[in-house]
Parts: structure tokens; C-alpha cells; sequence
């Protein structure tokens, strides 16, 4: 077989689980099989190591952004199906829901023969308007039409699709985040310092995006409410975000500056889990956070809200707890629980990390990848002439 072209399409290169995991496979993907071509926005945190892959072509579009802009999104459209047919593109991956629907469409007026998507999270939630979350379910129905494949991340992703009949259910794959392993659990004290905190001291941190999915505001309130009864506790926030100006108000509100620690964006996580005590997660709606499973790949113990797929890794009261979206009053009190436990932290951590078999290493997730497309290209009897 000679090598496929192969694109894949995504909004924007933020520093998230979806984008981390696109440039894993990016990376190790088989490039005797395929010929590898991505397109994206023009700007990101994770472009530069984008453009170090060799091999990839990358095409950086002045339209494609994530706010809803109907010329923007038009003429991004257009960019995408002139370059499917430019570069005689013969499989479309999109990942990403702004991309996942420009990307796909494109795909379909160019002809492409075989059209995936991955779901990192729906397009639509229950936080939403009713008729915002509607046209998205009807929108995510009508492209499921044309799409031959639809890779999910979680069990509870599948379930959520087709309880919305987006699909049926031969069109599912199960793919789970792929983590190496051997980036973490190693020992990074040194970062205690960098940050100006104790060696001994108490350490509570959350990674993601400041945006409202993942509800980093709950995070600052969590704080301020374990300070009550652990006053001595430091909490690192990691990440960055249209909602920093507000975080940033509410730690003045509470008078937290002493306790939260704003690192921005990060490329040294595995130093940064090494060296804390807890990981919180506080997210309103999920598909299944990859910031979750590097926090058990490096044996700490986890406290999170119960959405989407996490209740699918953790296992309540082995591995961690599990508390409602928004209920940081329960949170603080299960945080303070494992706090003040030291012997608890350090069993729940090892269950975590035991508890990741290979369905979460990168190896599985790359050969998964790769078995889908050689798969579905032989079920449609494509042949390549390229």
C-alpha cells in the first residue's frame, strides 16, 4: 500500500488534553503508511512543537478560531476544502468541536473517502440554553450521517451520543488517552522551591484551562474553604485562559494570596504532579480529562467532580472521591479528609496508579489509531492509487 494522506484538522493548539494527545499521535503515528498534513488556527501555545515534527504538514489558517463567527467560519470552511483537494487528501481526522464540524463538512463537499472524528467532549452540555443545546444535537446528528467513524475517549461519551441518536452504535470506537508512563513518577522537589513553597508543607494542585468547563472560580472557593481548617495548605492552579482576570479577583476577595500559586501554562507537568499531595479536579462537564490520568500515572490521589468519564478511572474511595459538579463543600471536606492522612494519600495514590492497565498507555493508543484506519479503509474497499 503506498502512503495515505492523511489530515487532520483541529481548532486551535491550546495547551489541553485534546491538542496533547492529537501531537502524541501526530508523532508516532507509522509515517511509511501515512502522509501527514494538519490544520489549525495560525496561533497556539503548542504550534512551535507542532512545527518540529518532521514530516508534518501544516497548514496555519487566518479564519479558523473558536467563537462562533458565520463569515470566519465560512471562509474557514472554504480554506479547508481547498486544501483536502490540493493535497488530494484521502482521510479526514477531526478532533475538537469547532473543528469536528467545519473539518468534516469540508471533508464531504471535497469528497474525501473516509471522514473521523473524535469526541474530546460533545459539542453540547446541560449548561447551555435549550435551543443553543438543541441545534448542536441536531447539528452533531446530521454530520453523523456522513462520518464514517466516531472515536470516543469514554464509555459515557458513546452512551451520551447515542441516548441524542448521533450515530449508530457500529460507528463507535473506543479509544482512550494513551499516557507514557515513564514520564512520570519521578521525584521534583526542586519545583517546591521554584515556587517558593515548603518542602514540607501540604501541596493541593489543579491543571486546565481557565474557561468555564472546567470552572476554575470552584477551585479558588475550594481554597478558601480548607483554609478554615488547614490554614498552612498551598494550592497551585496551572493553566491559563479567558477567565484568569476573575480567578485573579476572587484570590484578592478571599484573601488567598498566600495560599494560590498561578503558574500560566506549563510544559514540565510530570515535575509539577511529582510534587504535590493532592490533584482536584472541579470541572461542570467532561468527556474524559487526560490532566486526571497523569495525576494517577504519578500516584497522587484524586478529587474530582463526577462528569463524563472520570467516574470510569476512579474508583470512589480506593483511587479517590467523587463529588457533584459545583459542591465544593463537599470537595473541601473529602480534601481535608486526605490531607490530614498521610498513610491514606500515599494507598490511594499506588491504587491509582495500579489501576492504569495498557488501554491508557501510548503505545495502545497509537496502534488503536492506526488499526482504525486500516480497518475502515478495508471495510469500505478503498483503493489508494496515490
Amino acid at each position: 500500500m503506498q502512503r495515505i494522506n492523511l489530515l487532520y484538522v483541529i481548532t486551535k493548539l491550546e495547551l489541553g488534553g485534546a491538542q496533547k494527545q492529537l501531537l502524541s499521535l501526530i508523532r508516532h503515528l507509522n509515517k511509511e503508511k501515512f502522509h501527514l498534513f494538519l490544520f489549525t488556527a495560525q496561533d497556539g501555545f503548542l504550534l512551535p512543537e507542532a512545527l518540529s515534527i518532521n514530516g508534518l504538514t501544516i497548514k496555519k489558517s487566518i479564519c479558523l478560531e473558536r467563537p462562533i463567527n458565520p463569515l470566519k467560519d465560512l471562509l474557514a470552511l472554504i480554506e479547508i476544502y481547498r486544501f483536502i483537494k490540493k493535497n488530494n487528501i484521502e482521510i479526514v481526522h477531526t478532533h475538537s468541536s469547532k473543528a469536528g464540524i467545519l473539518g468534516r463538512w469540508g471533508a464531504r463537499l471535497a469528497r474525501v473517502k473516509i471522514i473521523v472524528h473524535t469526541v474530546h467532549g460533545w459539542s453540547f452540555n446541560d449548561y447551555q440554553p435549550i435551543l443553543v443545546r438543541l441545534f448542536f444535537i441536531w447539528l452533531e446528528r446530521l454530520i453523523a450521517h456522513f462520518t464514517d467513524k466516531l472515536i470516543v475517549v469514554s464509555n459515557y461519551d458513546k452512551q451520551k451520543g447515542l441516548y441524542n441518536h448521533i450515530g449508530k452504535e457500529n460507528k463507535y470506537s473506543l479509544i482512550h488517552y494513551g499516557i507514557d508512563y515513564t514520564e512520570f513518577g519521578t521525584r521534583g522537589q526542586n519545583i517546591r522551591k521554584e515556587l517558593g513553597i515548603n518542602t514540607n508543607g501540604l501541596v493541593v494542585c489543579m491543571v486546565s484551562c481557565f474557561k468555564p468547563q472546567k470552572s476554575p472560580q470552584d477551585f479558588i472557593r475550594l481554597a478558601f474553604l480548607v483554609k478554615k481548617v488547614l490554614p498552612d495548605v498551598r494550592f497551585i492552579l496551572v493553566g491559563d485562559g479567558i477567565l484568569r482576570k476573575k480567578i485573579e479577583r476572587l484570590i484578592r476577595k478571599f484573601n488567598l494570596e498566600k495560599q494560590v500559586i498561578l503558574t500560566g501554562r506549563r510544559r514540565d507537568i510530570p515535575r509539577i504532579l511529582s510534587a504535590i499531595d493532592v490533584f482536584v479536579l472541579t470541572s461542570l462537564w467532561e468527556g474524559l480529562p487526560i490532566a486526571v490520568l497523569e495525576a494517577m500515572a504519578s500516584s497522587k490521589p484524586i478529587i474530582a467532580t463526577n462528569t463524563g468519564g472520570i467516574g470510569e478511572v476512579i474508583v470512589e474511595g480506593k483511587s479517590g472521591f467523587l463529588v457533584p459538579p459545583g459542591d465544593m463543600l463537599k470537595m473541601s471536606e473529602r480534601l481535608a479528609v486526605l490531607l490530614k492522612d498521610k498513610n491514606l494519600r500515599a494507598q490511594m495514590g499506588q491504587n491509582a496508579r495500579e489501576s492504569l492497565d495498557f488501554n491508557f498507555t501510548l503505545t495502545n493508543m497509537i496502534r488503536k489509531n492506526e488499526n482504525l484506519y486500516e480497518g475502515t479503509i478495508k471495510n469500505k474497499g478503498v483503493i489508494y492509487a496515490n
